[in-house]
């Protein structure tokens, strides 16, 4: 009997995690192109992840800004925290971390709050606080399934 319990607890966390697998849209091996305007342009690789449509890793012009990689990975998700959006810029003194307000930038429309990417930038858009709450929530909602589903078993023995 307790090897059935363990063969659906088993079969219940390889659920949840080919439900997690589906609700990503990151695909490592994928590189977007950015529609350039057909002049010969330098391609510098970036990479964008978290909150946004489609994170991966871009080419894109060498003067493109921020703004213009977000929209090209599809734009903010709704549970994007956009005061807060960081840049990880590889240097010779090692990694520098920028930080970038663009809810700022939506309120005063100020271009200077937009940098510029460089060759090698990862940006990663984080969740607001409402959505690591909501990704706990449902979490523990299926781990106390899972443990209402056990007692109900081992009690009918």
């Amino acid at each position: 009997m307790k090897k059935i319990v363990v063969i659906i607890i088993l079969a219940g966390v390889l659920t949840l995690l080919a439900q997690e697998s589906q609700n990503s849209t990151f695909n490592p091996g994928s590189v977007y192109q950015y529609p350039g305007s057909g002049n010969e342009q330098l391609m510098i690789n970036t990479y964008i992840w978290g909150q946004v449509r489609s994170p991966g890793l871009y080419q894109i012009p060498d003067n493109t800004d921020l703004l213009t990689l977000i929209s090209s990975a599809g734009g903010p998700t709704d549970n994007a925290k956009l005061s807060k959006v960081k840049i990880i810029r590889p240097t010779a003194q090692g990694e520098k971390i920028i930080f970038v307000n663009l809810q700022e930038y939506m309120k005063t429309g100020d271009m200077t709050l937009i940098p510029i990417m460089q060759p090698g930038d990862t940006v990663f858009v984080a969740g607001t606080a409402f959505y690591a709450v909501e990704r706990v929530a449902g979490f523990l909602g299926t781990l106390i399934t899972f443990f209402s589903f056990y007692t109900l078993i081992t009690q009918a023995n």
